[in-house]
């Protein structure tokens, strides 16, 4: 079984999912993370869900489909995603492709945890 390429982090009731890889673009790299992502609302029942980018440089369309999704099933269990640390021409993508309207974003982690009323040093 291949190693997680998220590292997961709970924080009173918010799940914090940090990419370990700088580039999200193969298939097999995709179906990997998409898989794992999807054990948060499915299995895990996980509602407050921030995806942080701080490590990523390149990101496939792809990748955004997998976005899109894990968006669809946190809104169906009425949970909610957030993406934080994005890097300024990554953010270009997602308003190029009006994803920007879909998803809530942060300067960092911190931020995006006091959204959810977390608050940590």
């Amino acid at each position: 079984m291949p190693a997680s390429r998220l590292v997961i982090q709970d924080y009173a009731g918010v799940t914090v999912v940090t990419f370990s890889d700088s580039s999200i673009l193969d298939t097999a790299t995709i179906t990997q993370i998409g898989n794992d992502l999807f054990q948060l609302p499915d299995v895990q029942n996980k509602q407050k869900v921030v995806l942080d980018f701080i490590n990523v440089k390149f990101l496939s369309s792809h990748a955004l489909g997998i976005l899109i999704t894990l968006n669809k099933k946190l809104t169906a269990i009425k949970g909610t995603l957030s993406i934080c640390s994005l890097r300024p021409e990554l953010m270009k993508v997602f308003t190029i492709t009006s994803l920007d309207k879909l998803f809530k974003f942060f300067p960092n982690d911190a931020a995006a945890l006091k959204f959810f009323g977390v608050h940590v040093k």
